[in-house]
């Protein structure tokens, strides 16, 4: 009878009253049908119920005698896994956030004892409160679920329905440490399910989300990205400002051609974090070709055009032989 209810409750038939209650309580509040729409969830309350009334109805001696309880890690609470969606932003350079979230707390009725107000005495619905049931061979034997008495006495607290636990919100102002990727957790101890006198409370992890971003790329810790530029300044070389998560860098660009060109700055990509150095900037460029001249701007063109005729071989060395092979020149 015993062994049968520490294998509902999930507990060693040596373990004592504290740990026969700490059993109870997880699996009422996992069970109990108003938090709980599994079909099955009724029953399996009651079963829950009537295994750890058997335990308290036993025999006193045989629990004053049973072996002292192994040493373990303190039982926890449970913990809450949520996700914290920033932007990269927040992340490359770390950040406050508030967080809104529910958790349990104590039910203020019973103190979080999941017992309250006057016993209550009900029939056994396994014995219909004979004490008796029949096994398979037909035979009348003890009933397992309520131990013989044919009734059960509670005191379950009407507001929490036993559990011990209410629902309420929860506000926590959070310190995002820079560098933090995808997929990478926060830790925050005891701010998960609230303990009490015998539970640790447990741990609220929050895994970081990405919000997905209008310019940037993220290959690693690589910033990738394509951004228009001027053809004079791929021409002719000259500054250009970079945008970054971290802000806006310059970077001196060489005279060359206005074909599209890769630029590669190393450690200017994302920040790194512990032992992961920081990420490449890696832009593609792409040359744009003025749509409107005025005339100052037309009269400058002109004047650097004339400049690179004079100086057509070194200047503009496919014309200057299309000239020559046509005799032109």
């Amino acid at each position: 009878m015993i062994e049968q209810a520490c294998h509902v409750l999930g507990v060693s038939p040596t373990a004592g009253p504290a740990e026969w209650k700490r059993a109870y309580r997880r699996l009422a509040m996992r069970w109990h049908p108003d938090r709980n729409d599994h079909p099955e969830a009724t029953e399996r309350f009651k079963e829950i119920n009537a295994a750890y009334e058997s335990l308290l109805a036993g025999d006193a001696q045989v629990v004053a005698e049973a072996p002292a309880e192994p040493s373990e890690a303190p039982a926890r609470a449970p913990d809450i896994r949520l996700n914290l969606v920033i932007s990269l932003e927040e992340a490359a350079a770390g950040c406050r956030k508030t967080i809104s979230y529910t958790r349990g707390k104590a039910c203020p009725t019973c103190a979080g004892s999941g017992e309250a107000g006057l016993s209550r005495t009900r029939f056994c619905e396994a014995c219909h409160g004979s004490g008796r049931v029949h096994d398979e061979q037909r035979k009348l034997i003890v009933c397992p679920a309520c131990a013989g008495r044919g009734f059960f006495s509670e005191r379950i607290c009407p507001d929490c329905h036993g559990s011990g636990r209410e629902i309420a919100d929860a506000n926590l102002e959070i310190v995002v440490p820079p560098g933090m990727l995808s997929g990478d957790e926060l830790r925050l101890v005891g701010q998960g399910e609230p303990g009490d006198g015998e539970l640790q409370a447990g741990d609220l992890y929050l895994t970081v989300v990405l919000a997905s971003h209008c310019l940037y790329r993220l290959e690693g810790r690589d910033i990738h990205y394509r951004m228009p530029v001027g053809a004079l300044a791929l021409l002719a070389g000259g500054d250009v400002e970079l945008p970054t998560p971290l802000g806006i860098i310059r970077h001196v660009l060489a005279a060359g051609s206005t074909e599209a060109r890769d630029i590669c700055i190393p450690g200017k990509g994302y920040p790194g974090r512990g032992n992961k150095p920081a990420g490449d900037l890696r832009v593609t460029l792409d040359a744009v070709f003025p749509v409107e001249l005025n005339a100052q701007q037309r009269k400058l063109l002109l004047q650097a055009h004339r400049d690179m005729i004079d100086r057509l071989d070194d200047s503009l060395p496919a014309v200057a032989e299309w000239q020559a092979l046509h005799g032109l020149r």
